[in-house]
């Protein structure tokens, strides 16, 4: 990681470019009562994520993914995670820029 520019002692903010070989998505998931600690470990077993958070709310999970460049984003979330058994519904966050 680079060190942030200085400024008389105060750090300015600059953009941290995102890495051109893949997509960053944020994919929160719903499962159904009882499965999460189970969906959860299938995923981790598949070592498709960057991070994996169990969460309160709507959805029981926040999964961090970065899609390989040049692979369609649905396919690839339908084809590696949605067919885990114990998924009922998941919401899925586009990223564009880093900071």
């Amino acid at each position: 990681m680079r060190p942030l520019p200085r400024y008389d002692s105060v750090a300015v903010l600059q953009p941290v470019e995102s890495d051109p070989m893949s997509t960053c998505v944020f994919i929160q998931i719903r499962c159904r009562p009882g499965t999460t600690y189970r969906v959860a470990e299938e995923i981790a077993l598949r070592e498709i994520h960057s991070e994996l958070y169990s969460t309160s709310g709507d959805f029981d999970l926040l999964m961090k993914l970065y899609i390989p460049k040049g692979e369609d984003v649905g396919v690839y979330i339908n084809d590696h995670l949605l067919d885990i058994d114990g998924i009922e519904r998941s919401l899925t966050t586009m990223t564009f820029k880093v900071f």
